[in-house]
Parts: structure tokens; C-alpha cells; sequence
């Protein structure tokens, strides 16, 4: 693709058809200027299939932005939509759109409040609100979806491996099986979601951290096809990076050929005094293998080497390999903590594509239209309750109960404060008869979850670092309850609405199915 085609194609022009159809509609009918909120929100948790997750982590918000600040409609934009016919011969878009959205064709007009990323999420919570004129917020929304729910998706991913994994080192691996430049996002989203390096050269570096990585079978198969083996071959890399000697040892033969060669490797550069890092396992049963290659390291005099597990991984796969581990360890006269403090993990494959779950269902509703000064709410009715938003202009809490334990999400009118009484009545969004209260006693705290990151297109918001991200992604799964974070069947979370929430979604539930005479 010619660079003037990819930055036609990633930039105005990224989003849907009946976006831009929608868009001159209200033009032609004088609406395209009307301020509306539309709510970004998904409906479930990713279904793995064997296992779901109870949360989600937050992701892909400062590069939603950054794509809002550049993307703007330009001349080659305009030849391309002039050109566009229906199936009668008629031009689909009409000289005057077409001269309005080359001057206001930016998203210079919006506003956005979101949850910032690195923070866990449930369904049904907006994650962004945007506010401005429904034209270019009708626009808007394809990009939005793409930038946030996929991130969302892969940051989820990370976060369950980083749990299964119980806090062990974490490589994303996955920029090879990646969706072609859709993979930077997805490394970006893993650093964020639980992965503590990434392969990934040239996202590292742009988040201010060290890409990492082994070496490749091809090198050992060089060696090899030249006559001087694999032993040669792992001498060359250690007199080459002595300081970082991570030596993947699966080539020929793990156990009779693999470690024994790394160890005398291991064992020349601590003679040049040089601590070797480790081994990588790529292949077999990386549980057996991984105690062999304990007791294996801990006899040669090396019990602090890393072993770096790879190869299809998941947190399904890791949470089996430790499982065994802790089982089997002491039949092999290891400590089972012992083995697993050393271990790490590579994951590629199933952490860029989020095996088992390949999007998420983030959707984009209005949910209020300004009118002469005055916010009134839209809803959109639908056969499946659950899948009926929430309307009106709002804001989101979390509730924390006595243990700093976060309890549920609470959607309010945009105008009431939860935490000025008690006690807190928090109802299900679409059982009528389910509700529950929360007394003094029982709330240590109540966060705002929503931050103001665009006002009419100025950034008014501070992107956090890499570093801070995760950090808040730790706390924020930390204060979840111990049922919420399971890997299979997990507890749900509430999420709840305000009394005067819940009351205007059944008034404008009922007054929709009204007859008219």
C-alpha cells in the first residue's frame, strides 16, 4: 500500500459507511449540529469457551486520542466520497455535505469523558462518554470500537495470564501471529493488561522499555548443518551477549543434549565472570521438563538460572503446568516454591489474538440529546432486556466495602452524588423486583471512575505511563474479591443503577410501548 493510500485509509476515512450516510442525513435535515452523548460500554465478559473471565482491564484510550488529534478530512478524502454513486447512478454524497465536512470534517467539536485505562471494567459501565455534535460523533464511533474494544480484549488476556502465572515474569511473544500493524496494539495492550516485556522492538521502546528475548532453533540448526553442533552454537551467543545468556535448549534433545550443553556454556562464562541468565523450554511437557531442568541446574551450581517456559501457552495451560509442578516436585527432591520462583513465561499466539475469545462486544448508543439548553434522554428498546441501555447523561462509582474490596459499579444521573446518602440503593439494571442497600457501616469509600479527557477537542487529561498503567491495573485486581478473579465460572460483580436512574429507564421503557390513540 502507498503511504498516501495507508494514510487515507487510517485516517477520516477509518470508519463505516452508514456512518458518513447517517451523518449527511442529519445535515440535510439541519440536525448535524445538535449535541448528543453517546455511551461506549460492552454487554459481557469474554467467553473463552472452557473458562470466562469476571473483569476486564481498560485499554487503547491514549491511542483513540491521538488518532482523533491527527485524523481530519482531507482533499483526497473528499475526491474519494465525490466519487461514490448508489445503484440508481446518483452520487451517494451531495457538493454541500461534501463542502461542510471539508471544513469541519476533525473531531475539534468533541468532548469525552472515559474510565482511564489500566482500570478493571465490567459490562454495561460506560468506558467512554462522548459529547458533541451528532454528525461527527455519528463519525466517530467506528474508530472508537476498533481503538478500545481491542485493546480492552488483549489487556483482559494479559491480565488473566499475569494472574495464572502468579506474578511470574511475563514476555509477550506474539508480534509474528499478530493481525499485521493491529499486532502494535495488541503488544501495547499486553504491557498494560499484565505482560512485563514484550519482543516487540519498536512499541517497547516508544513505552520506555527494553524489548526482550532468546535466540532462534535456526541458530542451532546453522551450526549444525555446518558441522560444529549445538554446544559451538551456544558458545557463539554466550561470547556475544555474555551478560544475557538465555540459551533455548530444545533443538535436538532437552535433556541429553539441550542442558547439558548450556550448563558447560553456563559454567565457561562464570569462569569469565559472567552469571548466566537462563534456559528457554519450547517444546514437550513443560512441567516434567521444567523440574528436570531444576535439579539438572541446582547439581551443576546454578539454582537461581530463570527457566522460561513457551509454546502455545494460555492461563489455562500455565495454571496446569504449576499445578503439576507443585504436585511433583517433591517426588524429584525439589522445593515446589523453589521451581516455580524461577520459572517465566513466553506467550505469543494465544495472548495476541485472545485464543478463544477473538472480540469483544463494545457497542455505541446515544443515550441523550441536548434541546434548547435541556438534556433529554433516548433509549433504545429491545427484546432482550440486557441489551436495553441505560439512558440519559450519567456518571459511574465504584463502591468499596469494609475490606477496600471493590462491591459494585454504580451508574447515576449525572447530577447525584451516592456517597451524600445513606443508606445506598443500588438496583439491578433488569430485574424490577431486585434491588439491595448499602448502609454506612458497609461503604469505606466511593471512587468517580470518569475523567474529563477532551473538552470541545482540547486534551485536558495527562496520559500516565507504562509503569503507572500497570501499577493501577495491579491495584484495581487486587481489591477484587477472590471469586471475581477465578479463571473458571467466576462470581459476578455487580453493577448497579441509582434509584432515580433505574426509575427513568422504566419510564421511558413504558412510555415507548404506550399505544397511541
Amino acid at each position: 500500500m502507498k503511504q498516501e493510500d495507508r494514510l487515507t485509509a487510517e485516517g477520516f476515512l477509518f470508519t463505516d459507511q452508514y456512518q458518513l450516510t447517517m451523518a449527511q442525513l442529519y445535515f440535510h435535515l439541519g440536525l448535524h449540529e445538535k449535541t448528543v452523548l453517546f455511551d461506549h460500554f460492552f454487554r459481557s465478559y469474554p467467553d473463552y469457551g472452557g473458562h470466562q473471565a469476571g473483569y476486564c482491564i481498560s485499554a487503547g484510550l491514549e491511542w483513540l486520542v491521538n488518532w482523533m488529534k491527527n485524523a481530519h478530512c482531507t482533499e483526497k478524502d473528499i475526491e474519494y466520497l465525490r466519487q461514490q454513486s448508489g445503484r440508481g447512478g446518483k452520487r451517494t454524497f451531495s457538493d454541500d455535505f461534501l463542502t461542510w465536512l471539508r471544513r469541519y470534517g476533525n473531531f475539534e467539536a468533541i468532548s469525552m469523558r472515559a474510565i482511564p485505562e489500566g482500570r478493571v471494567v465490567h459490562p454495561n459501565v460506560p468506558l467512554t462518554i462522548i459529547e458533541g455534535p451528532i454528525g461527527l460523533a455519528q463519525i466517530l464511533e467506528t474508530s472508537l470500537l476498533n481503538h478500545l474494544n481491542f485493546q480492552t480484549l488483549i489487556a483482559t488476556k494479559a491480565a488473566r495470564i499475569f494472574e495464572s502465572g502468579q506474578g511470574r515474569l511475563l514476555l509477550e511473544f506474539g508480534l509474528r501471529r499478530g493481525s499485521d500493524c493491529g499486532a502494535n496494539a495488541a503488544t501495547r495492550a499486553a504491557l498494560i493488561g499484565g505482560a512485563d516485556f514484550s519482543s516487540n522492538v519498536g512499541v517497547s521502546h516508544i513505552l520506555g522499555l527494553s524489548p526482550k528475548g532468546t535466540h532462534a532453533h535456526s541458530m542451532v540448526q546453522l551450526f549444525m548443518a555446518l558441522g560444529e553442533g549445538e554446544l559451538e552454537a551456544f558458545r557463539a551467543y554466550s561470547e556475544v551477549y555474555p551478560d544475557d545468556c538465555l540459551l533455548l535448549v530444545d533443538t535436538i534433545d532437552t535433556l541429553e543434549s539441550g542442558i547439558p550443553n548450556a550448563i558447560k556454556v553456563f559454567e565457561e562464562l562464570r569462569r569469565k565472570g559472567h552469571e548466566p541468565v537462563g534456559i528457554r523450554l519450547d517444546s514437550g511437557d513443560l512441567a516434567f521438563l521444567s523440574l528436570q531442568a531444576a535439579k539438572m541446574l541446582d547439581q551443576a551450581g546454578f539454582p537461581d538460572t530463570t527457566i522460561v517456559l513457551s509454546s502455545n501457552l494460555d492461563e489455562m495451560v500455565i495454571w496446569q503446568i504449576l499445578t503439576q509442578i507443585r504436585e511433583e516436585a517433591s517426588r524429584n527432591g525439589l522445593e515446589p516454591d523453589h521451581v516455580v520462583q524461577r520459572l517465566a513465561f513466553g506467550v505469543g499466539t494465544r495472548l495476541i489474538v485472545s485464543w478463544g475469545e477473538p472480540a469483544l462486544g463494545g457497542v455505541y448508543k446515544l443515550v441523550a440529546v441536548c434541546d434548547e439548553g435541556d438534556w433529554k434522554p433516548a433509549i433504545k428498546i429491545s427484546d432482550s432486556p440486557d441489551k436495553t441501555p441505560n439512558p440519559g447523561h450519567k456518571n459511574v462509582w465504584r463502591i468499596y466495602d469494609r475490606r477496600n474490596k471493590a462491591n459494585a459499579d454504580l451508574l447515576t444521573l449525572n447530577n447525584e452524588r451516592p456517597f451524600e446518602s445513606h443508606p445506598i440503593l443500588l438496583h439491578h439494571p433488569t430485574e424490577t423486583t431486585k434491588f439491595r442497600t448499602l448502609s454506612n457501616e458497609e461503604v469505606s469509600k466511593v471512587e468517580p471512575l470518569l475523567i474529563d479527557v477532551l473538552e470541545e477537542g482540547k486534551l485536558v487529561y495527562n496520559f500516565p505511563d507504562i509503569r503507572t498503567l500497570r501499577k493501577q491495573r495491579k491495584s484495581d485486581v487486587s481489591r477484587l474479591d477472590a471469586g471475581v478473579r477465578r479463571l473458571i465460572n467466576p462470581h459476578i460483580y455487580h453493577v448497579s443503577l441509582s434509584q432515580s436512574l433505574w426509575k427513568l429507564k422504566r419510564q421511558l421503557t413504558e412510555s415507548t410501548f404506550k399505544p397511541t390513540n
